[in-house]
């Protein structure tokens, strides 16, 4: 790498010559992307093994000179291709990897964002800044405070919700508002370039996404601790869908947790729903071990399908959602082909015709996604496995378990819902692939019926 205002020369080897291509960047945003590399100041060589790859890029840019529009942004796009090979490479700080792993466990665990600052702060652990500052990096994050920069609970927000962990690249978050004007502006998140699997992951997705939805139902931290209270972003009133609130109760030397509803004890229109919290944690340690037992009977069906060389298409041809899904499509799209002859036959008015085409049109596209989802989940599910899918080997830890932790109920429980009449219904996370896997053993036990009567 040659940064910028840097003269240099190079010359190939007389008797064992090299041929090179380079491209330049230059930009707002060049020194990060050179940075998500792993390249700085103090590292400007980086090896790749994906040579030839690159050089059909840079092949590809140099037959895009002309200046239009279109070229503009194809160049763009063919440039993020370029970054998201070299990111393939990139080796993982094993140092700044632990930390961040850290970061997302107490999260899982309950502590609230400016708790897990202060755990750092405590334990002396380098802020970025300090970090990037350590090792010969120029770091200006635009906040000037203290000579010691500390953690913060917005540094720790900013980590767990950056897709980077999870393998994915992501830019374009923000803009200029001109080129006169340096300030910058969030942009909406549909407009982010986001190119996945670019590099090592080092937090799982699974992880990320309960951390996601930690972070947006997680409450307060409680009065006598850095954690929220266990089923915090978890359980809500089944009647008026707010979040239940824990309350303690101290009698005669014993401590007694219970959740009632955040309604009811406003003062609102609802009823107290109040469960006691060490009996809900019973009934949901049960439903996740019966759940845990249906993975596992539905893997081992898995290998012996692989074992049995049944193929992708027959799994997809024996799937009844598909099949539905399939045939409801089939129906639209015949209702949208045949109304050209009602239009011909004075049936309905062109009005109604562009309405209907409309609506038949928007149907089908909804369907084929569908379809598309549905069919990519069997896949997932087909080449990966379900293990690989729920990591199914953390699940297992349930049936050995006698109370239930809150990293176990943030990978496996999406809400509780609890009602006046002592009901409960629990969401279990991948409830889809539950329905998709009946499906699924239904082939199964079709296919081995055939099988038999092949033998017979």
């Amino acid at each position: 790498m040659i940064e910028p205002g840097t003269q240099t020369f190079y010359q190939a080897d007389k008797d064992d010559p090299w041929s090179y291509l380079w491209i330049g960047v230059g930009g707002n945003n060049a020194g990060k992307y050179i940075r998500d590399i792993g390249l700085n100041s103090e590292q400007l060589i980086f090896r790749s093994e994906s040579g030839e790859e690159l050089k059909k890029i840079v092949l590809d840019i140099l037959k895009h000179t002309e200046s239009t529009t279109s070229n503009l942004y194809y160049l763009q796009g063919r440039l993020y291709d370029f970054f998201a090979v070299l990111a393939r490479d990139v080796v993982i700080d094993s140092y700044a990897a632990d930390i961040v792993r850290k970061i997302f466990s107490w999260k899982i665990d309950g502590f609230s964002l400016g708790a897990i600052a202060e755990k750092l702060n405590v334990r002396h652990v380098q802020s970025p800044k300090e970090y990037k500052k350590a090792n010969g990096e120029n770091y200006n994050s635009g906040f000037h405070s203290s000579d010691t920069p500390k953690w913060s609970a917005v540094q720790i927000k900013r980590i767990l919700t950056n897709e980077v962990y999870i393998g994915n690249m992501v830019q374009g978050k923000q803009e200029r508002i001109s080129y006169k004007v340096k300030r910058r502006l969030d942009k909406p998140e549909s407009e982010w370039v986001k190119v996945e699997h670019t590099h090592p992951a080092i937090i799982r997705r699974s992880d990320f996404d309960v951390v996601q939805k930690l972070l947006l139902y997680d409450g307060r931290a409680s009065k006598i601790s850095d954690s929220a209270n266990f089923f915090s972003g978890f359980v809500f009133c089944g009647d008026c869908g707010t979040p239940m609130i824990r309350r303690v109760n101290q009698y005669k030397g014993k401590t007694k947790a219970f959740y009632i509803c955040q309604t009811k004890n406003k003062g609102g229109d609802c009823t107290r729903h109040s469960i006691p919290e060490e009996v809900l944690k019973r009934i949901v340690l049960k439903e996740i071990q019966a759940y845990t037992a249906l993975f596992v009977d539905y893997q081992m069906i898995m290998e012996e399908l692989c074992e049995m060389q049944v193929s992708y298409d027959q799994v997809i041809g024996y799937d009844t959602q598909i099949s539905k899904l399939q045939e409801e499509y089939n129906r639209y799209y015949s209702l949208k082909a045949s109304l050209g002859d009602d239009l011909k036959e004075g049936l309905i008015s062109k009005e109604e015709f562009d309405d209907f085409r409309e609506s038949y049109g928007r149907k089908c596209e909804e369907l084929e996604q569908m379809i598309e989802n549905q069919k990519k989940l069997v896949k997932q599910m087909f080449e990966g496995g379900v293990s690989a899918t729920v990591q199914l080997e953390d699940w297992k830890k349930s049936l050995e378990i006698k109370e239930l932790d809150r990293t176990l109920l943030a990978l496996t429980v999406d809400k509780i819902y609890i009602y006046e009449n002592k009901q409960i219904k629990i969401h279990i996370r991948y409830r889809d692939m539950i329905e998709k896997m009946k499906g699924i053993r239904q082939s199964y036990a079709q296919h081995r019926a055939e099988c038999r009567n092949e033998v017979g």
